[in-house]
């Protein structure tokens, strides 16, 4: 009888640990802190993980693979290591030398905010992989910083602005090093960014020359080139997104580039949300817009389909 008693205390309090540890679990799993996501690839997709939501400033992930998809860090300029993301299906066979039935796939080069490349546009690089089948490579233009600190960020931004052929010719070499992959159709590269990433997207746009791109993306932009004989150099379609309470592009300025745009005969879309500020696709922050940022981005997915 004692030694019955004293099972039945041990399974009862095991159980207790038991509960308390799953009760810890799921309080911990229900959780996600946003306060410096920069993009929203957990909105776009549910397939993203729970750790890609948080931003984990200088970060380094390793190659992986998940399900159909690879994911690395890879050196494409000086300075530089970006992260690339491209279906397993356009992977080396046995031999190390390219499969000659894989197809050639477009990519993409993204372009991060002016907090740095990290774990949140790592994971919006894996949502477009996912979402489009493209090849997606994430550049850092900070040579590895990325912060949460908004003093440091600008910072960081103005260290690219006093220097831009070098922001420049990290974007190049970005172009240059996905038209070198055996699994990339060379003549469909676009680019994509967001706030300072918006603004460095249209710059490679001005600075193709050597390589034209297939497509320009920017969510509300900074700074916006509004000058017609500049915007010329652009031979593709350019997708602009844009609120029109955003104060670092009143929409006169947006007005001026789409009409700049339309008088040097540019095919383009520009999208202006009603009643939405700068960064409205940012969940971190004030004029966080959920459902026009879900609809943004399937805008951008079709015009990528579009044009790729």
């Amino acid at each position: 009888m004692k030694k019955r008693r004293t099972s039945l205390v041990l399974v009862s309090v095991l159980f207790i640990i038991a509960s308390l540890v799953l009760s810890t679990t799921n309080t911990t799993y229900k959780v996600i802190p946003p306060t410096y996501a920069q993009t929203n690839a957990a909105a776009l997709t549910n397939t993203t993980t729970l750790a890609a939501n948080h931003t984990i400033a200088n970060s380094t992930a390793t190659a992986t693979k998940e399900g159909l998809q690879i994911n690395k860090e890879v050196k494409y300029f000086d300075n530089a290591s970006g992260y690339l993301a491209y279906p397993s299906t356009t992977a080396t066979n046995g031999n190390s030398s390219p499969a000659a039935t894989v197809k050639k796939l477009p990519a993409v080069i993204m372009i991060h905010e002016f907090w740095g490349i990290n774990d949140n546009i790592r994971s919006m690089a894996r949502t477009l992989e996912k979402q489009a089948g493209y090849v997606v490579l994430a550049v850092d233009l900070f040579k590895g910083q990325s912060t949460n600190d908004p003093n440091q960020a600008s910072q960081l931004v103005k260290s690219v602005r006093d220097n831009p052929q070098e922001a420049i010719s990290n974007l190049q070499a970005a172009v240059t090093y996905v038209s070198s992959l055996p699994f990339v159709d060379r003549s469909k590269i676009a680019s994509l960014g967001w706030c300072f990433g918006g603004g460095q997207s249209l710059q490679l746009a001005l600075h193709s020359e050597q390589h034209s791109l297939a497509a320009t993306i920017l969510y509300y932009g900074t700074p916006l080139v509004i000058d017609k004989q500049e915007l010329s150099k652009i031979k593709w379609p350019v997708l602009g997104i844009f609120g029109d309470h955003d104060q670092a592009n009143p929409l006169s300025l947006i007005n001026a580039f789409k009409a700049a745009l339309d008088g040097d005969g540019i095919t383009n879309e520009i999208l202006i949300y009603k009643g939405l500020g700068h960064a409205f696709a940012n969940p971190s922050g004030a004029n966080y817009a959920p459902q026009q940022t879900a609809d943004s981005w399937q805008k951008t997915l079709t015009f990528l389909s579009k044009y790729l």
